[in-house]
Order: C-alpha cells, then sequence, then structure tokens
C-alpha cells in the first residue's frame, strides 16, 4: 500500500511524543515530572462546567450551524469588544474543533502551492507541518534571542518575495513566550501595508501576560491592517478547557464563508455542548482567568531563577504564555557518563533517561540550542523537577 506524500511528509508532534513517552514511563512506575505539553493544570471553571450540564439536560445535542452558533459567535465578538476593542460581525467568526483546527482551515484556505509563508522561528511545532500539508513554501526566520525573540520589520522585509502570501504571528509565543508591544506591531505593520499578503495573529495566549505588560493585536492598528489579518484564539488556555476543543478564528467575511465551506465537509460543526460551555467561558465569571495568571506569574519568577542559578543556561523573562525557553548551547560538546551532548535533543534525552524530567527539545520549534519547559503544572512538580535538572546538568563536563 502506498500513502500519499502528504502523509509521509509530515513530522509527528515532538510535544505530544514526549508526553506519550513521559505517561508511558509513569505507567511502568517510574516517577517522572513532566514539563512537557501545554496544558493548564487548573480544573474547568465550574460555572463553565454547569452550563454544558444545562446545555445536555436542555437537549442542546443536535447538529449546530457548521461555523458555530450565533449565541457563541456573539459572546465571541464581545469578547474582542471587551479586550481588544475590535469590532467584529458574526459572519466573520468561525467555531472550530479547537484552535489547531481552526489554523488548519485557515491555512487551507489562504495558501497553497507556490506560495511562501514567512514563519519566524522559534515557533509552535503545528505551523510547519500544517504549512506543508498546504503545499506551500515555509519561509523560516531566524529571530534573535537578543531581541526577545521578536521579528524585526528588517527581518520581514528581507524575507519578502513575489510569492509571499501569509506572515504568521504569535503573540504571546510558544515556545519562548515573548509579546509584541504596540510600537512593534506597528513597525512590522509599516512593511506589512506595502505588500499584498495575509496576516495569521496566533492569539491563544492572550489573557496569559505578566510584567503589567499588555496584549494587542495587529488587527486592532487600523481597518487595512485588520482587513487583511485573521486573528485565532480559543477557549484552551484561558479557560482551563483543553479537552472541550473550542478554537475560532475572526477575519473578513469571504475568508470566514471560505473557511465555513472547508469545514462543512470536513468535521462539520464544533461540538454542540462544549459551544455552550464556552458562552459561559466568554460572558461570565473571568476572574478564574485572572487567578490563573496570578499563579502562572508566580511559578514563571520561581522557575526563571532557578534555571538561571544554574551555570551555563541563559534564559529570557518571557512576558506571556506558560513557558520558559533557556539557552543550553553552552553544554554542548561536553560528557554525562560517556554520553556526548551535541545539541539540546541529546541533553533532553538525558534530562528523561536519567532524572526523569521530561522537557521539549529546541528542534522541535525550529533552534535546537534551547529547550521548553512549561510552567502548567504543580509548584511541587516545578521543584522537584529543577532539583532534578539542576542536579545533573551540575554534573556535566
Amino acid at each position: 500500500m502506498k500513502l500519499a506524500d502528504r502523509a509521509l511528509n509530515i513530522s509527528p508532534s515532538p510535544t505530544l511524543s514526549i508526553d506519550a513517552k513521559a505517561k508511558e514511563m509513569k505507567a511502568n512506575g517510574d516517577n517522572v515530572v513532566t514539563f512537557g505539553a501545554g496544558e493548564p493544570d487548573f480544573d474547568t471553571p465550574d460555572h463553565i462546567k454547569e452550563a454544558a450540564i444545562a446545555a445536555i439536560r436542555s437537549g442542546k445535542t443536535k447538529y449546530t450551524a457548521v461555523t458555530g452558533t450565533n449565541e457563541l459567535k456573539e459572546a465571541i465578538c464581545h469578547r474582542f469588544k471587551v479586550d481588544q476593542g475590535l469590532d467584529y460581525q458574526p459572519n466573520q467568526i468561525v467555531v472550530s474543533s479547537g484552535a489547531k483546527h481552526t489554523l488548519y482551515n485557515a491555512m487551507q484556505v489562504l495558501v497553497q502551492a507556490g506560495d511562501e509563508v514567512i514563519l519566524p522561528a522559534p515557533y509552535w511545532v503545528s505551523y510547519l507541518e500544517q504549512i506543508k500539508l498546504t503545499g506551500a513554501t515555509a519561509r523560516i526566520v531566524a529571530t534573535r534571542e537578543e531581541n526577545g525573540f521578536k521579528l524585526t520589520p528588517d527581518e520581514l522585509a528581507r524575507a519578502i518575495n513575489p510569492r509571499t502570501r501569509l506572515l504568521i504571528l504569535n503573540s504571546p509565543s510558544n515556545p519562548t513566550g515573548a509579546v509584541y508591544t504596540g510600537a512593534e506591531l506597528k513597525e512590522l505593520a509599516g512593511v506589512i501595508t506595502r505588500y499584498d499578503f495575509m496576516v495569521l495573529s496566533d492569539e491563544i495566549y492572550a489573557k496569559l501576560i505578566y510584567n503589567g505588560t499588555r496584549h494587542e493585536s495587529i488587527a486592532s492598528l487600523s481597518p487595512e491592517l485588520k482587513e487583511r489579518t485573521m486573528v485565532i484564539n480559543g477557549v484552551s488556555k484561558a479557560y482551563a478547557m483543553t479537552g472541550w476543543r473550542v478554537g475560532y478564528a475572526a477575519c473578513n467575511a469571504p475568508v470566514a464563508k471560505a473557511m465555513g465551506d472547508l469545514q462543512s465537509h470536513s468535521t462539520s460543526n464544533p461540538n454542540s455542548i462544549a459551544q455552550a460551555a464556552s458562552v459561559a467561558a466568554m460572558i461570565g465569571d473571568q476572574t478564574p482567568t485572572e487567578l490563573m495568571r496570578v499563579e502562572f506569574n508566580l511559578r514563571r519568577d520561581y522557575m526563571l531563577d532557578r534555571l538561571r542559578a544554574i551555570p551555563g543556561v541563559n534564559c529570557t523573562r518571557p512576558n506571556g504564555a506558560f513557558y520558559l525557553f533557556p539557552n543550553v548551547k553552552d553544554y554542548f560538546g561536553k560528557f554525562y557518563k560517556g554520553i556526548l551532548v551535541n545539541n539540546a535533543t541529546d541533553l533532553a534525552a538525558l534530562l528523561l533517561k536519567e532524572a526523569h524530567v521530561a522537557v521539549v527539545p529546541g528542534v522541535a520549534f525550529g533552534n535546537d540550542d534551547y529547550f521548553r519547559l512549561s510552567y502548567a503544572c504543580s509548584m511541587e512538580n516545578i521543584k522537584e523537577g529543577l532539583d532534578r535538572i539542576t542536579g545533573l546538568m551540575n554534573i556535566i563536563r
């Protein structure tokens, strides 16, 4: 049997693979501390659960409109208006089965073979694979640690050519936690508006911001930018609803229609019960989200201090999301029990095997000088995991 080329060219998600390996080790009795998967350890707030239960009891168990219920779309529009001052209408909103599914739909309707997508690195693992699935080419632009891993106008301008059709921006960023300021976005906008391409702005971590930083969407800068920007978001990170699988896009009406048409032949509508729960998340009490953000901030500060105390480890202070992305290249060329460390992949393998700590090597994000740690886990696990990481790295010579 011969598989299609598109299937053969796809790489499995390294984050999910590492999480699966850690869970397998735990099932075998190993005490593994996991800093891998990006999933809040908080439970979904009770008022959201109750809305789902009420939806089941009231019979909201049938098909909905392909692109989501009008009630949910109105709630999403409300959130955009309150949080960012952005005005969208329901026909500009497409609800899908998670933000990853929304991104897939967006890529499928915006680019095709022969096109190029500008992808700043480090990047979230699925962007590259989803670009491959369209037949387009990723033009990867390496950002620099000294710039906070943020794309500069000069770097963007150098990457543009007649084949450019899309720029992917992720702020706050997975894996670096970088957050673009309004001034930085305006500088990028000056380059973008001179050329004819779309912007895909992934803002799934928009509510998880620290250090007094303000989240801004590039879509809010001008009507022209809004028209050529697709904003991606969802309920998974902000409301601890990863398993509910509800994501959404806000964009101009013709693009939204194209996404809806595509979705009508793939998944049809998102889960009806999860949509009802998402309405409660959007228009209900936002206090649980703020409490979660405050706790993440505490964990971030603790983990950052501990990592920076390890000789040879450098780590920028992230202003958003729930990840740290330490630079560990000072350990390359050194040995542990006769094993040579060539890159972060080797170091991550050692940490899992010898210290029973799971981290994601930076190769998954386009730069293997780093690895990613999530602080969306308990402080107890963070302390234990960092004790183990410190212990192992202190004896690598």
